[in-house]
């Protein structure tokens, strides 16, 4: 967790150098389920940070955000809420001076989970995993006077949860994110 700390900061003090530099907050809805779940249905949430990013020249940047996302799915009998902080390096590629494709790794880090489950009226905690990486891929869209449009969505490379029992008995596999993130930024730079 330090490493990665230690490398973010690392990151964003070598980009206050670089010409074209953005930094700025964002904030959005979430809308997120687990693939492989079949009790699973979508969860609404919202996601909140800040981003820093440079652009190298007229068509490519590259931007890291950290972010609160809240995440997981809903069931119907139980709950499988994962709050994280979410941390998408993405590679932009701008189409036009505004319009960009977005593509990159995330790495989630698991803030706080409430994943139950429940079997014959009894609760059963779901295990989870502290760590989910995913790839993004998204679309975005310079506003004049620093504001920014994004729509992305990530889909997971790692399980969430180990497998689990439902509520009529039935056996359920374990998850891998699907995240849609819609958000607004304020660029300050």
């Amino acid at each position: 967790m330090k490493q990665i700390i230690y490398s973010i900061i690392l990151l964003s003090s070598g980009l206050l150098n670089a010409q074209g530099l953005e930094a700025g907050i964002k904030a959005g809805l979430t809308y997120s389920n687990l693939n492989d779940i079949s009790i699973a249905e979508q969860r609404n949430g919202f996601t909140a940070g800040v981003f820093a990013g440079v652009k190298f020249n007229d068509r490519i940047g590259l931007q890291a955000d950290m972010l609160y996302s809240q995440q997981g799915a809903e069931l119907d009998y139980g709950s499988f809420d994962l709050d994280y902080v979410a941390i998408p390096v993405v590679l932009k590629l701008y189409v036009t001076d505004r319009f960009h494709v977005d593509f990159g790794p995330q790495l989630g880090i698991l803030l706080q989970e409430q994943a139950i489950t429940l079997v014959n009226q009894i609760g059963t905690a779901i295990e989870t995993n502290a760590i989910d990486w995913s790839a993004t891929i998204g679309l975005g869209f310079d506003i004049p006077f620093g504001l920014r449009l994004d729509g992305r969505y990530a889909f997971g490379l790692t399980e969430v949860n180990s497998p689990f029992i439902g509520n009529a008995g039935s056996e359920e596999g374990a998850g891998k994110t699907s995240l849609y993130t819609i958000s607004l930024g304020y660029s300050f730079l």
